[in-house]
């Protein structure tokens, strides 16, 4: 019976090479201290302390304060083969196959990655109910001040994030200051793109009308496949493989993220003191305003 010889580390490879470089969340979190079956730790490390010398020296312990997660979130997935070892032996339908699962996984996995993020977000720019309306002319400051709002809480310079989606993205890069072609990588970099001091990001998985500013200390996020199994089908002329897959999130610090509630700006919004006045000989097209 072809079930006899799965390869399920064949198979756990292939969907978790694709899930890593699929999934935004990876590089946002934090990463664990340990996994114990379901349950995972972090550390968070305890304030510094400075003391006078005056000719003696008292030692200090270092001050950890572990904080756990459990995977409560459980997704699986389920298909059937009419034949497994054909299967695995055509490299380009299992590729095919594990690619298109692993992409449903991560985008499980960063959506709720985000809205975790989100709740657990204490500084803001807007509301739910009074959103910011972002247009060409005040997207890129209003990131600029999601940045200076981390700095005033003295998070780490480096390992910060702000992730937007794809139209607020199309709406940077209608800013001089911001890349007119932002090349987007697989695991959501805008490539060479940073604002004050923040990595860009980009993920259709945030919550509606949201943009996230954060530290990777913000927020520690785990996953594991727990399952990988072969079976015969009763009742079909076929294999199934179906697999388990176990993860969680949990927010580490509230004062390392900012969430701006925002709408799309239309142009009445536009500020005319913000409006840049086009150069007649770069942009023939348009003229400068004539002076009284």
């Amino acid at each position: 019976m072809s079930v006899e010889n799965f390869k399920p580390t064949l198979w756990e490879g292939a969907l978790i090479h694709n899930f890593h470089s699929v999934s935004i969340a990876d590089v946002l979190a934090t990463k664990p201290a340990e996994i114990k079956g379901n349950k995972v730790i972090f550390n968070r490390i305890g304030a510094g302390t400075l003391k006078d010398y005056t000719g003696t020296v008292d030692w200090d312990s270092i001050d950890t304060t572990p904080v756990e997660m459990t995977f409560d979130k459980k997704k699986y997935f389920a298909f059937s083969l009419d034949d497994c070892d054909k299967v695995q032996l055509k490299s380009d339908v299992m590729v095919a196959t594990t690619k298109e699962h692993s992409a449903i996984l991560a985008e499980t996995y960063d959506r709720d990655f985000f809205a975790a993020l989100g709740t657990g977000t204490v500084m803001k720019i807007g509301t739910t109910a009074s959103k910011v309306k972002l247009t060409p002319q005040n997207t890129y400051d209003k990131i600029v001040d999601m940045g200076t709002m981390l700095s005033q809480k003295k998070v780490p310079k480096t390992e910060r994030y702000v992730t937007v989606s794809a139209a607020i993205l199309g709406i940077l890069s209608k800013d001089k200051r911001f890349t007119a072609n932002p090349s987007v990588l697989e695991n959501g970099i805008v490539e060479g793109q940073r604002i004050n001091g923040m990595q860009v990001m980009c993920s259709e998985e945030l919550p509606a009308n949201v943009v996230l500013a954060h530290h990777k200390s913000a927020i520690g996020a785990a996953k594991q496949l727990d399952e990988m199994e072969a079976m015969r089908l009763q009742g079909a002329f076929a294999d199934g493989i179906r697999g388990l897959c176990m993860y969680g999130d949990k927010v580490l610090r509230t004062d390392a993220s900012v969430a701006l509630y925002y709408e799309v700006g239309t142009a009445a919004d536009v500020d005319p003191i913000n409006v840049r006045v086009a150069n007649t000989e770069a942009d023939p097209v348009h003229t400068k305003p004539a002076t009284a």
